[in-house]
């Protein structure tokens, strides 16, 4: 008899004791993280890769033979070297051959060209006075329009002895000559890249050609610039569909203006299809997938608040919330894994 009486003292105690604990859980509070919706905008996406590649590029080669002479980049005051930069119309290298240069005559067809513009305003002033024909009026305009000819020909003739930048850009490739020394036509010389603006091909999955639309702002990523983004727009777009891939082409191109990205750099693009403003935007990474929808924790006098809320537009790190929250409302970023509704939480940083 004693001994029952002990066994269910035993589990009195035990009882309460259980009681106790659970009381006691019931009071532990769940330490999370929070931040305070408020507007932002976000962007709807189509990410694909490629290579970003020069609008402006070209190989320069000697037009004629003649002697190597590399210039004074004078920028810089001394000979123009890999990597320099070089504006349009500057002489990087000139080629000497005086044979080539006697043989083009420049003085005497300069001289011609005077005369016969002399002659030919003296025949009209004739003609003007009836001392002369129109025939000869003709005949004297006729001289002065070959002597022009002539002159911006040779003159053409010897430009060719001087290599020029066709455009303003970078230095990627020069040919080393030893100075003075004879080089043949058709040489290779040096080539130059303007890279400030650059395009990249791409291509698209079939089921994106209903939203992809020519001057559609694109975000260009590379990661030798974390934290920043480039800016490209979509400029052409292919109407057919590779049978084989189900893809399509597209050309982007991009501001390069700070030279941040070089060519040949593969890089992504981040096409933006859909855009809000002012709107609720939160991270994917706090949202329960549950049976009852995806669900959200806030936070409402000092307890973890179950939301459940509609999409509108996402991407793989936001979503846009359409309902389900407010602007103000305290979103629970860490430590909601573990969290009930109703349940009791601490806020920490």
């Amino acid at each position: 008899m004693k001994r029952i009486a002990f066994y269910l003292l035993s589990i009195a105690i035990f009882s309460a004791c259980n009681d106790r604990e659970t009381d006691l859980n019931k009071d532990i509070a769940v330490q999370v993280s929070v931040q305070e919706i408020t507007s932002k905008s976000i962007e709807k996406f189509i990410s694909t890769t490629g290579t970003v590649n020069p609008i402006k590029t070209v190989a320069i080669k000697s037009e004629v033979a003649g002697k190597y002479h590399l210039q004074i980049n004078p920028a810089t005051g001394r000979q123009f070297a890999l990597g320099d930069f070089v504006r349009e119309g500057t002489n990087v290298i000139v080629l000497e051959d005086k044979e080539y240069e006697n043989n083009i005559k420049i003085k005497s067809l300069e001289l011609r060209l005077e005369i016969s513009q002399q002659v030919s305003e003296k025949q009209q002033s004739l003609y003007e006075k009836g001392g002369v024909t129109l025939s000869e009026v003709k005949n004297a305009e006729i001289d002065l329009i070959n002597a022009k000819y002539s002159y911006e020909d040779a003159l053409f003739r010897l430009a060719k002895l001087k290599v020029k930048a066709p455009f303003s850009g970078i230095i990627t490739n020069l040919n080393y000559y030893t100075d003075n020394t004879r080089v043949e036509a058709s040489s290779d010389m040096l080539n130059i890249m303007d890279y400030s603006k650059l395009h990249m091909e791409i291509n698209l999955a079939e089921k994106n050609m209903t939203s992809i639309k020519k001057g559609q702002q694109v975000n260009i990523i590379n990661y030798t610039i974390p934290g920043d983004t480039l800016n490209g727009v979509l400029a052409q777009l292919s109407p057919a569909i590779d049978s084989e891939t189900r893809s399509f082409k597209a050309v982007i191109n991009i501001n390069n203006s700070k030279l941040l990205l070089r060519p040949g750099m593969f890089a992504k693009a981040e096409i933006v299809v859909a855009k809000a403003d002012s709107t609720i935007v939160i991270p994917k990474n706090v949202i329960l997938n549950k049976q009852k929808g995806n669900t959200v924790f806030v936070v409402n006098k000092g307890l973890a608040e179950e939301r459940v809320i509609e999409f509108g537009l996402e991407n793989p790190n936001e979503v846009q919330v359409i309902s389900g929250l407010e602007k103000k409302d305290r979103l629970v970023v860490k430590g909601f894994e573990t969290l009930r509704d109703r349940s009791k939480i601490k806020v920490v940083k």
